[in-house]
Parts: C-alpha cells; sequence; structure tokens
C-alpha cells in the first residue's frame, strides 16, 4: 500500500534523516586502510544506542536474504554492490566501500547509501561512484509532482546508458516510513510517464547502484552479500526524500 505523509509528518522524519546522514558521515571518516567491516557496524551500533533510535537491518528477514541480516549497516567492498554483511575483512588500499544504512527514530524511517575510496583512489573508481551520485541528483529532480515514478526511472538510467553501463532492475528504490521497504517500487531505469503518480506526501529511497561490466549479479555463500557476475567494480547512493509542492526534499542530505 502506498502511503502519503502530511507536511507534519515530513517534518517529523526529518530527525530520522538527519541521523542516518550523520552516521555515515561518520563511517566515512572511519573508513581508512586498516580498518574491519566489524568495526564500522559496531561504531555503527554505538551511534544507534547512543541516539535511542532503532536498526532497521538487525533483524531484518526479507524473501530476498538468507535469515535475519544480524547487523546494522551494510559493507559493500569492489565487486559487492548490495547487502553486503560485514565481516572481519579488513579495509585496504583502493577499495571501494559501500556504506548503506538505515534507522528508525520516533517511529520514522530515513535510509540513505553512499559509496567512498579507501585510500588510494583508482579514476576508473571516482568516475563510477561520481555517476552513481549524477544519476541520484536526475532522479531526485525528476521526483516533482506530476511526474510519475517512470521519469525518476528513466533519469537514473539515461545517466547509466551515456556512460555505457547496464542497468539491473531486480533492486531499487522504495518506498520508506514507518518500515524501511513499501510501496511504491522505483527501478534504476524505466520510461517516462509510466507508474504511479507522484503526489505531495510520497516518501521514497531512490538509490542508483551501478556495476562497471554487467548488469548480472550473484550471491555469496553468506545469502546476503551480491556482487557484480563478472567482478567488475561496483558503486551505489542513496538518498530518501519527499515529495511535496514546492519540490523534492532531501531528508538524508548530510548537514553543515
Amino acid at each position: 500500500m502506498i502511503e502519503l505523509r502530511t507536511p507534519g509528518e515530513i517534518d517529523e522524519m526529518q530527525a530520522a534523516g538527519e541521523f542516518v546522514a550523520s552516521t555515515l558521515a561518520a563511517l566515512r571518516k572511519r573508513a581508512v586502510v586498516g580498518a574491519s567491516l566489524h568495526e564500522l557496524d559496531a561504531f555503527a551500533h554505538a551511534l544507534i544506542r547512543q541516539r535511542g533510535a532503532e536498526s532497521c537491518y538487525l533483524e531484518y528477514a526479507p524473501s530476498f536474504g538468507s535469515g535475519p541480516f544480524g547487523f546494522v549497516l551494510c559493507t559493500s567492498v569492489n565487486d559487492a554492490v548490495l547487502h553486503g554483511k560485514p565481516t572481519s575483512y579488513r579495509l585496504q588500499d583502493g577499495d571501494l566501500l559501500s556504506l548503506d544504512f538505515a534507522a528508525n527514530t520516533n517511529g520514522w524511517v530515513a535510509d540513505s547509501a553512499v559509496s567512498v575510496v579507501v585510500g588510494t583512489a583508482r579514476p576508473e573508481d571516482l568516475e563510477l561512484i561520481a555517476l552513481t551520485e549524477s544519476a541520484l541528483d536526475a532522479g531526485i529532480a525528476a521526483a516533482v509532482v506530476g511526474n510519475r515514478v517512470g521519469d525518476i526511472s528513466e533519469a537514473i538510467g539515461t545517466v547509466a546508458h551515456e556512460a555505457g553501463l547496464s542497468v539491473n532492475l531486480e533492486f531499487g528504490g522504495h518506498g520508506v516510513g514507518r518500515t524501511m521497504h513499501g510501496d511504491p517500487h522505483v527501478p534504476n531505469d524505466g520510461r517516462a510517464g509510466r507508474g504511479f503518480p507522484l503526489k505531495p506526501g510520497l516518501v521514497i529511497a531512490i538509490e542508483p547502484w551501478f556495476m562497471r561490466g554487467t548488469d548480472k549479479l550473484r550471491m555469496d555463500p553468506d545469502g546476503w552479500t551480491l556482487r557484480s557476475a563478472d567482478g567488475s567494480r561496483t558503486a551505489h547512493s542513496e538518498h530518501t526524500i519527499a515529495i511535496t509542492d514546492d519540490g523534492p526534499i532531501i531528508l538524508t542530505r548530510p548537514r553543515g
């Protein structure tokens, strides 16, 4: 069911968005050579407890995963792009790391993701990250009253196709509210003028994720971590936004 939020409810959701944004900003600073994925997850968990928030991931057990996720943070490295389970792996110079974090504060959820290079960056990795960020910007710009979900999808897909990338449609953006994943589904490619009409009060996560050499995924034995089928590098960017008569509000925009 697709739910529309009142202006007052959108104001209340700002707190969740600010917490998620500040947590990701703090995690970026800790994503250094030698840091382990478990340490990053533990740090995010400590921030959740300090804030009195709730993790959206810890006991999450959807049909596309294998049992409860068990962590509060998705950490996807290099050819991993989505749902990366934290491990004891220690980050190495040049790793491309995607961090995906969602939390519930005072009954409202926000969801966001960033990709960073640890240490020395390959130019092609910075380019891939920039493409996901440009696609996210394009999707947000299309998230206006009177458009449809397909307009967001087309805007994202156009950025990918102009860069010579193909797009996987198995996972994409989604509704956000009292829970992390809701309707409508927001694919990362599509046709303008199709899909659910964008109305004031609709809150969605827009999340372009691209793989350098393929649009096919493979899953790790952990039943969660998704990687590019050909081992090529990947990147992921995401914001939770609210659609209003005055344009989209980015709830997870970093402050300061």
